[in-house]
């Protein structure tokens, strides 16, 4: 009868088992608008294609054609070291989910103990005088060996709510991870187009030496037979040493921004020099840019999805902070074998057995319990605030970059042909100086012209193709297809020197 009673009560248990406390997680609205994002970006449809509202490519960086850039791209997810390091954080999560998990089922303890007994006269003949014979107060030894098993029965879903943040804990490194190759790839691309754009910069100068020296040798020739005076050769000479000095300084952002490739791929300093030594052109824009709708940017960008998994965990942490309120119900048992000779251990007549549930109820806790309850509530606010704070941000990161993107493109092709006009200033400027029509100043204030009118067009492209850059990374674009695969084995192999 009372056995049946108990394996009823521990029916009920598992039953009731399936039962959890707190709040369920209902994954909040995103609330982004559904017009255009280039609608959002200039108040006006500026370009009206439907490919603009195509999903974004994974691989958004091929729509620039570079080859170099392409191949260096290809090598972030496997090599940068914040996405190697996010990786590892992943698995972590992944080992405490299952660490947490364990708490659902039993546990189950092998023991065994040899102990030699002297028990003292004074306790013997305090509790039983002179009754008993002199051989009961022999030392005497104690063989134990047995199992111990036990099991919290998780009745209010303390375990279960546990699980299920340790389930959006791992959402959040998940997301922490796509976060980090979607920054690194876009690192990468904007340190390239950098780089290729003060590889520009050189290549301007040089040429603008050499055309300068060309200048001053024509300059010195004329002052030989008295067209000229020797100031005119002092000013062309003052300009090739003016143009001749700006090349170092951009050598060395070129060899900074080699470097700073280096260290994303994880390439010591210099590393990559041989690689990118040959100087290319700046990235041209693509001519359209797939952008998708705003309903897909929240589906994408990592830090809206892992906001929404720390809402996720916080909303589960309040369940977890609930269930401590009610009482914890745990079956324990122990079966096991005690003899005072090891040959008579494990004999029927040795057995040993105990089992039975136990109730911790909460009584008094000073508080603890309410309290923290109510910071578990708070938190799920401010994750909730975060949550939108970062979808609020994210819109205004792309419509940021689009306008950035718009502005400059329209800037460039003013400056285009701002170079177009000094370069046929400066043409007629050298034709009437070699005349003798116009003075040397005025081939002099064309060439700054131009050489002003040159450095901002090369710096403008880089800046168009840089906030396409941007954008995409303001899309989240780019982490879809480019993970290598994650760690699911011990890591200490794979680490040097463990």
């Amino acid at each position: 009868m009372k056995s049946s009673r108990l394996i009823a009560g521990i029916s009920l248990a598992s039953l009731l088992a399936g039962c959890g406390v707190g709040p369920n997680f209902v994954p909040p609205d995103p609330s982004l608008p559904q017009n255009s994002f280039f609608a959002a970006a200039t108040h006006k449809p500026v370009v009206s294609t439907r490919s603009n509202e195509a999903p974004v490519d994974p691989d958004w960086w091929a729509f620039f054609r570079d080859r170099e850039l392409t191949s260096l791209e290809q090598r972030v997810a496997a090599t940068n070291l914040d996405v190697r390091t996010a990786t590892i954080r992943l698995a972590e999560s992944r080992y405490q989910r299952g660490a947490t998990a364990s708490s659902l089922f039993p546990t189950l303890d092998d023991n065994g103990s040899y102990k030699r007994y002297q028990i003292s006269n004074s306790v013997i003949e305090g509790v039983a005088g002179d009754q008993l014979p002199p051989s009961a107060l022999a030392p005497f030894n104690l063989f134990q060996q047995g199992f111990d098993a036990s099991w919290e029965l998780d009745i209010w879903g303390h375990v279960r709510r546990q699980i299920e943040a340790a389930d959006a804990d791992i959402d959040v490194a998940a997301d922490q991870r796509r976060g980090a190759l979607v920054s690194a790839l876009a690192e990468v691309a904007r340190d390239y187009v950098q780089l290729r754009g003060i590889q520009e910069q050189i290549r301007i100068a040089r040429t603008n030496v050499k055309t300068e020296t060309d200048i001053l040798d024509i300059t010195k020739d004329r002052e030989k037979t008295g067209v000229v005076t020797g100031l005119d050769v002092e000013n062309a000479a003052a300009q090739v040493d003016s143009l001749r000095a700006t090349i170092p300084d951009l050598e060395r952002q070129e060899s900074e921004a080699i470097n700073a490739l280096s260290l994303l791929l994880d390439a010591p300093p210099g590393g990559l020099a041989a690689e990118l030594a040959a100087r290319g052109v700046i990235p041209p824009p693509p001519p359209r840019i797939p952008v998708g709708i705003p309903s897909d940017l929240a589906r994408r960008r990592p830090d809206i999805r892992q906001a929404e998994a720390q809402l996720h965990e916080a909303t589960a942490d309040i369940g977890v902070a609930e269930a401590a309120f009610y009482p914890t119900v745990t079956l324990n048992g122990t079966v096991g074998f005690q003899a005072l000779d090891l040959k008579s251990l494990w004999k029927g007549s040795s057995l040993e057995y105990n089992f039975g549930p136990g109730v911790t109820m909460p009584l008094f806790e000073g508080g603890k319990l309410t309290s923290t309850l109510n910071l578990r509530t708070a938190q799920q606010q401010e994750a909730w605030i975060n949550y939108h704070e970062t979808v609020l941000k994210a819109w205004h990161d792309v419509v940021n970059a689009l306008v950035a993107y718009r502005t400059e493109a329209a800037r460039h092709r003013e400056l285009l042909q701002q170079v177009d006009h000094a370069s046929k200033a400066l043409d007629l400027a050298r034709s009437r100086y070699r005349d003798g029509v116009e003075q040397f100043v005025t081939v002099l204030d064309a060439e700054r012209t131009l050489l002003s009118a040159q450095q901002q067009a090369a710096q403008s492209a880089t800046n168009v193709s840089t906030y396409i850059v941007a954008l995409y990374k303001a899309l989240g674009g780019g982490w879809e297809n480019n993970f290598p695969p994650e760690p699911h084995a011990p890591l200490t192999a794979a680490l040097p020197g463990l």
